[in-house]
C-alpha cells in the first residue's frame, strides 16, 4: 500500500527553542549589509534602515531573515574575519533584539562568525562553502546544533567563475552532499538544509541543468534551498542586469518550487510568497 503524500511528516528543525517545519516552501529573506553585493550592495546606510527592511520582509511573508555582511559574488574582495564581524555584530544584535520570534540565518563561511553569530542569536547557519572554505565549519555547526544550510560550490568566490567544468554536474554535486552528509552524520549532526549553489562555480548550461534536475537530490532526505534572485543565469539568457531581473527570477523561483525547492533564498519577498500560492494551488489541484 502506498504512502499518500499528506501521510508523509514534514522535516523538521529545532533551532533554539523555534521550530523550522518544511510542510510547504518556505521564504528566506536577503538582508546584505554589503557595500559590495552584486544587487543591494550599499542599500544601508544605518541599523535603522536594516531593521526598517527586516520589517519589511517579515510583514510581506519572509519566514527566515538571512543577514550577510562579507559579499560572496564573483570576484569579490575577501574581508577578513575581523571586518565581517564588525560589520555584522551590531546588525545581528539588533534584529535579535527587536524581532526576538524571528528566524535569523547568517551567511558566512567562517566557523569563527558562525559562533559568535549563535552568541548574538543567530537560528541557523548558511554556509556558501559547504565546509570547504573553512576546514573547522562542521565541528562548529555539530556543536552549535542549529540547521545549517550547505551549500556546494566549486572553488572559492575569487575563482570559482574561471572554467566551471563537470563531467555531470547533477551526480558530482549530489556525490559531494553524500560525502559531506556523511562526514557530518560522524558528528551526530543532520539538521542540514542543501543548496546545490546556483552561480557559484557554474557555467549557464550547469545552473539550468541544476534547476531542471533539482528534485534529484530529494532522495538524500534533507530540505532543498534554490537561491536565484536577480541572478546572472536570469540575466544572461533574457538580457537583464540585477535592478531588472525581477520577472525571471520570479519564472525560475516557480520552476524551482514546481521541481522540489522547498526554501528560496530571494531579496523579494511579496514575489516569492505568490510564486508559492500560487504553485502549491497548482499542484493541489
Amino acid at each position: 500500500m502506498s504512502t499518500k503524500i499528506s501521510e508523509i511528516k514534514p522535516i523538521e528543525y529545532s533551532c533554539k527553542g523555534k521550530i523550522i517545519t518544511f510542510n510547504a516552501p518556505l521564504i528566506m529573506g536577503i538582508v546584505n549589509i554589503t557595500p559590495d553585493s552584486f544587487y543591494d550592495g550599499g542599500k544601508y546606510s544605518t541599523v535603522k534602515d536594516v531593521l526598517n527592511d527586516v520589517e519589511e520582509k517579515i510583514k510581506q511573508g519572509a519566514h527566515i531573515i538571512d543577514i550577510g555582511a562579507a559579499s560572496t559574488r564573483p570576484n569579490a574582495i575577501e574581508l577578513s574575519d575581523t571586518e565581517e564581524w564588525e560589520r555584522l555584530k551590531e546588525n545581528l544584535n539588533e534584529i535579535r533584539k527587536t524581532f526576538p520570534n524571528t528566524l535569523i540565518s547568517v551567511d558566512t563561511y567562517r566557523a569563527s562568525i558562525a559562533k559568535q553569530s549563535a552568541e548574538y542569536g543567530a537560528d541557523i547557519i548558511n554556509d556558501i562553502g559547504g565546509g570547504n572554505l573553512d576546514k573547522n565549519m562542521f565541528a562548529t555547526v555539530a556543536e552549535l546544533d542549529l540547521p545549517y544550510v550547505l551549500m556546494h560550490i566549486q572553488g572559492t568566490p575569487q575563482t570559482m567563475q574561471i572554467n566551471p567544468h563537470y563531467q555531470n554536474v547533477l551526480q558530482e554535486i549530489k556525490s559531494n552532499f553524500e560525502l559531506k552528509i556523511e562526514l557530518l552524520a560522524k558528528l551526530n549532526f543532520k539538521k542540514i538544509i542543501l543548496d546545490p549553489g546556483f552561480g557559484f562555480g557554474k557555467t549557464l548550461e550547469n545552473n539550468y541543468t541544476l534547476l531542471k534536475g533539482i528534485d534529484q537530490f530529494s532522495n538524500l532526505g534533507f530540505p532543498i534551498l534554490a537561491g536565484i534572485s536577480r541572478k546572472a543565469m536570469i540575466n544572461k539568457v533574457i538580457g537583464t542586469n540585477p535592478v531588472t531581473a525581477l520577472n525571471g527570477t520570479t519564472v525560475l523561483n516557480t520552476i524551482a518550487l514546481l521541481n522540489g525547492a522547498q526554501l528560496l533564498r530571494v531579496h523579494d519577498v511579496s514575489e516569492a510568497k505568490q510564486a508559492i500560492e500560487l504553485t502549491e494551488f497548482y499542484k493541489n489541484a
